[in-house]
């Protein structure tokens, strides 16, 4: 029988290095791109709410049982189905911008894996929420979905803010800039930050805005859950205040030390935001504007914990050695003597 050499197998690894790197800008770039987005739909979604719109589109993933966009020949009002609608086709946009960020962490060289779990967060978180969505629509736009589906965001805006941060560093040992005592102190803070949030939700549960006026609402009083999440608000910048103290005491790094100050700027903007929603009795654009101060506050959160540790940089990527080619040898005799 005639024998076959076996093949020779091309390594994998060099297979990937023919693909052309990703630029680390470029993949900065979409980590940004991708805080925004997150932050963006959890900000349209409450468009949807206050606006009545959350059964615009009463069916999903279709807006109506046979059609999958808008229609007029249906009773529900068209501008609260456009509304609704268009808050889904920004989940795509959103879910694009995910994809590129796995994309682009795939690309990178070297690749990093702490860097591609946190670009695959993206893509599944999106396709998460859009499952939570559907579950939320078919459940008539019940109270504990809506919350389900804005806590998601939270935790896919500090995620991406985490992928920013990525981006420049490399899978190295992670080097702790902060004393053990202060790097428990944010993480309590960080706890509590959950607690507002969590709380915040049951505000909206229990308030006006169900997204649809023949919603049930969380049987609680409006009163009541707003004085428990301005409880915790305190507590939670009292902690903040505390870390500020101790941060200065431990003479922290000023990187450190610049992203405790964005918190607190946010913390307090979101504080009186939230005192004039509730004197003026929860207007419309004010809830929109208090969920984007969440997000900011996540995000600046996020930012800080971040900061808590340190890896390598990535080396600047160089290209590749041109192939040398050799010249041709003459055949022997046809010198030029």
């Amino acid at each position: 029988m005639p024998h076959n050499p076996p093949r020779t197998a091309v390594p994998r690894t060099a297979e990937l290095n023919r693909v052309p790197a990703v630029p680390p800008r470029l993949m900065r770039l979409l980590a940004v791109l991708a805080v925004v987005a997150q932050a963006g739909i959890a900000v349209t979604g409450s468009v949807v709410r206050v606006t009545g719109s959350g059964l615009g589109c009463p069916d999903w993933p279709t807006c109506f049982p046979d059609s999958l966009v808008p229609d007029p020949r249906y009773e529900v009002a068209l501008l609260h189905q456009w509304v609704e609608f268009g808050n889904r086709m920004l989940t795509g946009a959103l879910g694009v911008i995910a994809v590129a960020c796995l994309l682009a962490a795939l690309g990178t060289r070297p690749r990093r894996r702490r860097l591609t779990w946190l670009a695959f967060s993206m893509p599944a978180g999106v396709a998460a929420q859009a499952v939570v969505g559907g579950i939320t629509v078919l459940a008539g736009l019940a109270w504990w979905t809506v919350s389900a589906h804005f806590l998601i965001s939270m935790v896919l805006v500090w995620l991406a803010v985490l992928l920013v941060r990525a981006t420049g560093e490399t899978d190295g040992p992670a080097t702790r800039v902060l004393s053990a005592p202060a790097r428990g102190l944010v993480t309590l803070t960080n706890v509590v930050l959950a607690a507002v949030l969590v709380a915040g939700t049951l505000v909206t549960s229990a308030g006006p805005h169900a997204g649809d006026s023949k919603t049930p609402r969380l049987g609680i009083g409006v009163p009541t859950l707003a004085q428990l999440h301005a409880d915790l608000l305190v507590g939670y910048l009292g902690l903040l205040v505390g870390l500020g103290f101790l941060l200065r005491a431990v003479a922290a790094k000023a990187s450190v030390r610049r992203r405790y100050r964005w918190l607190i700027a946010a913390v307090l903007a979101q504080g009186a935001l939230g005192a004039a929603q509730y004197a003026l009795g929860v207007p419309e654009t004010l809830v929109s504007l208090h969920v984007l101060g969440a997000c900011l506050v996540t995000a600046a959160a996020a930012a800080l914990w971040a900061a808590t540790t340190e890896r390598p940089p990535p080396a600047p990527v160089e290209p590749p050695a041109p192939e040398v080619t050799e010249a041709p040898s003459e055949p022997a005799g046809l010198g030029t003597g």
